[in-house]
C-alpha cells in the first residue's frame, strides 16, 4: 500500500449558501471535500483491491465522510459503527470508554478505521490498541482531518484528507454543541463558543 498525497487546505473559499451570523469562514467547501473523499476512495479501492473492508465509523463525527467515502470505493464493503465517550474533559488523559461496540467479529478482516478529526491521537490510539487484540488481518486509519501539531500519540494514519490548523471546525459530521453537522462544508466559528 502507498501512502495518500494530503491535499492541502485552502485559505478560504466561497460557499453557494449565506452563512449562519455565527459561523466565520468556510475553510473547506463542498466541492473541494467531495473531490478528497473520492481521491481517497480511488486510493483506498486500490490499496485493498480484490479484497473485502470492514469499514468502521467512529460515531458520532465521522458518519458524513464515512458515508460519502463508502459511496465511492469500488469493492466490497461491509459497514460497521464505534461510539466512545472521554471519561475525562481533559483531552489528554486519553481514558475511554466505549459505548457501542462493534457488532461483527473483525477477526480475519481488513478494517478501515474512519475518523472526522485527529487531534492528540490518544483517543485514537486505545481505539487502534482494543480493535488490534480482535486480530484483523489489517487495521487502517483513514482521517477527513488531521492535527498533527497537538499529537501526543504516534498514531499511523494511512490515509488523510486535510491538514488543518487547531482552529475550532464544524460541519461535514463535525459539530458545535449537536449543532452544524449537516452543513456541506467545514468552516470557523466566531468567538465565543
Amino acid at each position: 500500500m502507498r501512502d495518500c498525497l494530503i491535499e492541502p487546505v485552502p485559505e478560504k473559499t466561497a460557499v453557494s449558501r449565506p452563512l449562519p451570523p455565527e459561523l466565520d469562514a468556510v475553510i473547506l467547501d463542498e466541492k473541494t471535500i467531495q473531490r478528497r473523499v473520492r481521491q481517497l476512495g480511488s486510493q483506498v479501492s486500490r490499496d485493498y483491491r480484490g479484497q473485502e473492508l470492514t469499514v468502521v465509523c467512529i460515531l458520532t463525527g465521522a458518519f458524513v465522510f464515512t458515508c460519502d467515502l463508502m459511496r465511492s470505493l469500488r469493492l466490497p464493503v461491509l459497514s460497521e459503527f464505534i461510539s466512545i465517550s472521554r471519561y475525562s474533559r481533559r483531552p489528554t488523559t486519553g481514558a475511554v470508554k466505549i459505548l457501542k461496540d462493534l457488532q461483527l467479529d473483525i477477526s480475519g478482516r481488513h478494517v478501515l478505521l474512519v475518523e472526522d478529526i485527529v487531534d492528540t491521537g490518544l483517543t485514537l490510539n486505545y481505539l487502534v490498541r482494543n480493535l488490534s487484540v480482535r486480530n484483523p488481518a489489517s487495521l487502517n486509519i483513514c482521517a477527513l482531518l488531521d492535527r498533527p501539531e497537538l499529537r501526543l500519540a504516534d498514531i499511523p494514519i494511512r490515509y488523510t484528507g486535510f491538514n488543518v490548523t487547531s482552529q475550532f471546525l464544524i460541519g461535514y459530521g463535525l459539530d458545535f454543541q449537536g449543532k452544524y453537522r449537516n452543513l456541506p462544508f467545514i468552516a470557523t466559528m466566531k468567538r465565543p463558543y
